[in-house]
């Protein structure tokens, strides 16, 4: 017998609440019972005029809004709101009934603006200790890298404006020429600087890349740590794209361990992160680095580094002859050591140590160099638990890039400015760690469940998912 289903009659009421017409495994509904957020009204009531004014919406609400958008990687406030119009998980998640009107996308625009980058920083950190509290995190073994965010500009709205310009322009002193031979300190400059390009529409974005065969594109830079048991985000943090992502990693220790309150015993980062001042920051913290270092720059017809032999307590080089390079002027990541011309142009093997256009010597010394050539010495004895861990760094925190940019709409940025940004990461990095929580919790039910099925599975009574599930719930929030 064919059934037929009167799709037109309009039903006044409707007989049971919002929750029961969502699964039990949706992710909403799940993640609700981990989700805390009592403590946002106190948090930003000082932003408001207590006495002046309409009520503003409700701010757990708001946010929850945002939440379940990057759940279903809906990142624009305007699609957003056209889908929770029709989405019951969505109304229910955000707390609105059916006959209730949703507020207008650009209160969500007005609400960032007005809470600033901190509060959706707290709302992260607040989910990182949750997982802490929960046992996905240890501390022990944490994952650290970075990747790049597209800038929500077009190819149209990038300019050339040269570094001359930008030098005379913000100078306090007198000014040079700004022709080839002005320079700060160093050899005259024989040729012009490259312009540098920026976004007029964007101007904190910067043009980078993350491989040499791809373009140049305006993008943000996102440096991410990820704990090793679950995966778990515990730090992120956005810069331009042309930040390097090693000289960030000392400031990304610091707050890993702040927010989760545990130390680091191993870092395992890729070779951006190889600076010698990194890894001899990280053998005074007594942090196991999984980091391997960049191979000696061999030139042609050049001897390499690696013949000389460096003695840190009196700061002076020996070169493969015997002769001593003294300490020179500073450099950006070091110190220049200079031989004597005299002692190069008596030397048998000037030939082969630099060019026949030079006159002596020069090498640089980078900070923390005996650090350095101790992580080289290490890396050609790496154990097969070293080797292991850095492979899984590499699934670890690159598949964490993967599923925000996939799933959750981090692959370019949706709005523009270095703040913007941030919280479009801070939010992204707390859904992933909620839903982490959340199979945790999942986990925990079905594994009670099927413990009674198998000590009692004749007299066990209907069972109750949602009110047992909330029970664990509740549990969780109380811990965080």
């Amino acid at each position: 017998m064919v059934g037929k289903q009167d799709r037109w009659e309009d039903e006044l009421f409707v007989a049971c609440t919002l929750r029961e017409l969502i699964p039990a495994d949706h992710i909403l509904r799940r993640v609700d019972k981990v989700l805390n957020l009592t403590w946002l009204r106190a948090e930003v009531k000082s932003l408001y005029d207590e006495y002046q004014g309409r009520p503003s919406i409700d701010p757990e609400s708001a946010v929850r809004l945002m939440l379940a958008g990057f759940f279903q990687g809906i990142v624009q406030d305007r699609k957003l709101m056209r889908e929770a119009q029709v989405n019951i998980a969505i109304r229910w998640f955000a707390g609105y009934k059916l006959h209730e009107r949703l507020p207008d996308h650009s209160s969500l625009t007005r609400i960032r603006q007005r809470w600033g980058e901190a509060r959706f920083k707290k709302i992260f950190q607040k989910t990182v200790s949750q997982c802490v509290k929960a046992g996905l995190v240890d501390g022990e073994t944490v994952h650290v890298d970075a990747t790049l965010i597209r800038a929500d500009v077009s190819w149209e709205s990038l300019v050339e404006r040269h570094a001359e310009q930008v030098l005379v322009e913000n100078a306090d002193g007198p000014q040079d020429d700004g022709g080839p031979s002005a320079r700060k300190g160093g050899r005259p400059r024989t040729k012009e600087k490259a312009p540098k390009k920026i976004s007029l529409t964007d101007p904190d974005a910067t043009l980078t890349t993350s491989c040499s065969s791809y373009r140049l594109e305006p993008s943000y830079k996102q440096h991410t740590a990820v704990d090793d048991r679950a995966g778990v985000v515990v730090d992120v943090a956005v810069t331009t794209g042309e930040q390097s992502e090693g000289e960030q990693l000392l400031d990304q220790v610091g707050r890993i361990e702040a927010n989760t309150g545990k130390k680091i015993e191993t870092l395992t980062a890729d070779a951006g992160y190889a600076h010698g001042v990194n890894y001899a920051a990280l053998e005074k913290r007594k942090t196991d680095a999984v980091i391997p270092p960049p191979k000696g720059q061999v030139r042609t017809g050049r001897m390499p580094l690696s013949r000389f032999r460096y003695d840190p307590k009196h700061h002076v080089v020996k070169c493969p002859g015997g002769k001593a390079l003294l300490r020179g002027g500073p450099a950006a990541n070091g110190w220049w050591y200079r031989a004597s011309a005299c002692d190069c142009g008596a030397c048998a093997l000037r030939a082969r140590c630099f060019s026949a256009k030079a006159k002596r010597r020069t090498v640089l010394i980078v900070a923390g160099y005996e650090a350095l050539l101790r992580a080289r010495r290490r890396r050609r004895r790496w154990s097969s638990e070293e080797r292991e861990k850095y492979q899984r760094h590499r699934w670890r925190v690159e598949g964490i890039h993967g599923e925000a940019k996939t799933q959750h709409g981090l692959r370019r940025a949706v709005r523009r400015g270095l703040r913007n940004v941030a919280i479009q990461a801070y939010l992204t990095a707390a859904v992933m760690n909620l839903k982490r929580l959340a199979a945790l919790l999942w986990l925990i039910f079905l594994w009670k469940l099927a413990t009674r099925k198998r000590q009692d599975p004749i007299s066990l009574p209907a069972v109750e998912p949602d009110r047992q599930y909330h029970e664990k719930g509740a549990a969780l929030r109380l811990a965080a």
